[in-house]
């Protein structure tokens, strides 16, 4: 089940439960203690089953037409079980409900490591397509792909 939380307390409970179970892509504390604050304020949509939260997105403004994915996490467990797929259908409703006429996510480029070629894919198959590669946007061992999608 997808449902949208309001309360900020609870947006950042359970972006901490969930990031903090995968420090395979949120390493960095300092960047997953920003993806918890910022996920307060954000839209917040979260995966449930069996009472408890397995996944969740966020999305945020970046242009009058445009709302980015802004941070998603499933539980390892969960992966790969159609969870990650919900949550960016049900957030493709939610921006297209709030005006939104396009959505985008980053990421780490393809070939760069592993879990983020996995990373890739899910996008791209959910229907994002390739807009750019910023090689120093976050670093030089992490070059940031673009993706979006009409909505």
């Amino acid at each position: 089940m997808i449902e949208e939380i309001t309360l900020p307390e609870q947006k950042t409970k359970t972006a901490r439960q969930i990031l903090e179970a995968l420090t395979e892509w949120f390493e960095l504390e300092a960047g997953r203690e920003a993806f918890i604050a910022e996920s307060a304020e954000q839209p917040f949509l979260a995966a449930k089953e069996n009472g408890n939260y397995i996944g969740f997105l966020t999305l945020k403004e970046t242009g009058k037409a445009t709302v980015e994915l802004a941070v998603m996490g499933v539980l390892p467990e969960y992966h790969r079980q159609g969870i990650g797929r919900r949550l960016v259908e049900a957030a493709k409703t939610l921006a297209r409900r709030q005006g939104y006429q396009f959505m985008q996510v980053k990421t780490v480029q393809s070939g760069v490591y592993e879990s983020y070629d996995r990373t890739n894919l899910f996008y791209q198959s959910c229907g994002f397509q390739e807009l750019e590669v910023f090689p120093l946007l976050w670093d030089e061992n992490n070059p940031c792909q673009v993706y979006v999608m009409a909505l």
